[in-house]
């Protein structure tokens, strides 16, 4: 029964990975409320249903688009399938319990971010809107203890972020604030302080072995919502105890 469940949430997984794509990549261009269906950006062939299964068309299709023999950007498959991996794991990691919806959250999340940031350098408000309502209910039906550390880590997550923003004259931001915010209501406090470290180790992780190449051919800054929401989930999935053991090694 165990391997069934989850085999139907990996399948989940691929197709909200799907899903997330289509999110990460019109709502920035506010088109994803466009009646207009799936089609190639080269040739512009509407995609048959055969052809929007996730990571399967990819394959049997070499990769490219059947009409105009462009190739499809690797990207797409990749975020099908690690969104299902992620969501799998999770599922062995909690079981099918409450923290397993929170940790899908917090994974969607994390998904929808990295393309938006990496491809766009934006956090949509639209999605954390929806988000902070998603997030409310879960603290709503389970909430921490006491129940007014949501609030606090809110509060601290937007208030420290602002100061930042504030005292470096921009050199973080908006959205990272309000992302900071939005995951202080879901962790709490102090966890929203430990994922401002985390987020630091990561981002300076990812500037000196990741992204030199990155910055030098795009010209821009470096995005730091990914960083943001790995250490999200790493605080959640990891608990306090081990970063307080992570932190002991440097």
């Amino acid at each position: 029964m165990e391997a069934i469940i989850g085999i139907v949430i990996f399948i989940y997984g691929l197709i909200l990975g799907s899903f997330f794509n289509v999110v990460g990549i019109r709502v920035p261009q506010r088109k994803f409320l466009s009646s207009k269906r799936s089609q190639c950006p080269q040739c512009h062939h509407v995609l048959s249903w055969y052809e929007l299964i996730p990571v399967i068309s990819y394959m049997i299709q070499n990769g490219k688009c059947r009409s105009c023999h462009t190739f499809i950007p690797v990207i797409y498959p990749v975020v099908e399938f690690v969104t299902a991996i992620l969501f799998l794991i999770s599922y062995i990691w909690f079981g099918f319990t409450f923290d397993l919806l929170v940790a899908i959250l917090l994974i969607s999340l994390t998904i929808i971010i990295f393309i938006t940031d990496f491809r766009y350098m934006l956090i949509p408000n639209t999605v954390l809107l929806v988000f902070l309502l998603l997030f409310v209910i879960v603290r709503l039906i389970e909430p921490l203890e006491p129940w007014w550390m949501s609030i606090l880590g809110a509060l601290v997550g937007f208030g420290l972020i602002a100061m930042i923003i504030w005292m470096s004259r921009g050199g973080m931001g908006a959205g990272d604030m309000k992302l900071f915010a939005l995951l202080g209501l879901l962790l709490g406090f102090p966890e929203i302080l430990l994922t401002m470290f985390m987020a630091s180790l990561y981002g300076l992780m990812f500037t000196l072995c990741l992204f030199p190449w990155y910055r030098m051919s795009k010209q821009q800054p470096i995005p730091f919502g990914p960083a943001i929401m790995l250490a999200a989930n790493t605080i959640y999935l990891f608990g306090e105890d081990w970063i307080h053991w992570y932190i002991s090694l440097f």
